[in-house]
Parts: C-alpha cells; structure tokens; sequence
C-alpha cells in the first residue's frame, strides 16, 4: 500500500506502524520545491551507505540507535536526539539497534 502523503495543514504520524513488519520502511512523507522530509528506517546493522545532497540536512533519532558517521567521525545518535550537517557533506547512517529517524533536506534550486 502506497503511503499518503502528507497535505498542507494536516498532521503526519511520523512513526513507522508497530503492528506491520513490511509498513516499516524509508518513505518521503512530504517533498516539495524547498524541503523534502522522510522516514528513514534502520534495523539494527543497516546501512545507508555514504551519500552527499547539495542541501542541509537534520537527523532526528525517533527510535533505537544510530551509528552517523560525516567526515570520518562517527558520533550515536539516541532517541530524542538531533544532529544537524551542512549541505555537499558526505555521511552515512548504521542502525546500532532497530531505528527509525526524522530527516529534513533542504532542496537547493
């Protein structure tokens, strides 16, 4: 099942469902000219592999733990957590236990 997307106004429900197993993936819940926000999905050992984007970016831990690692510092990112990075910096992101984090990218024109 495709995901709604989130509409101007109405609130978004930023967590991956609990009770479905394959609900739990990486989604874009909003993208537009300026901003794209996504639901980015980590089991414990995954990876997104290293990876630029022109824009900033901020990672919000909303659950689990996650290994950031940008200029070849790794840093933990835990639940309650932010961590903000300019834009054309190379990072990646491991889950250290089953995660889920809130991601904003700030699109260049």
């Amino acid at each position: 099942m495709a995901i709604q997307h989130a509409v101007s106004g109405e609130p978004v429900n930023v967590l991956p469902p609990t009770n479905a197993p394959g609900d739990r993936q990486t989604v874009a819940l909003f993208k537009t000219s300026g901003l794209e926000v996504m639901r980015v999905v980590l089991p414990k050992g995954k990876s997104m592999p290293s990876h630029k984007v022109a824009g900033d970016i901020t990672v919000q831990c909303l659950e689990g733990s996650i290994r950031f690692n940008s200029d070849g510092k790794d840093q933990v990112l835990a639940v309650g957590e932010m961590l903000y990075l300019d834009g054309g910096v190379t990072h990646s992101l491991t889950g250290l236990e089953d995660a889920c984090a809130l991601v904003h990218i700030v699109l260049r024109k």
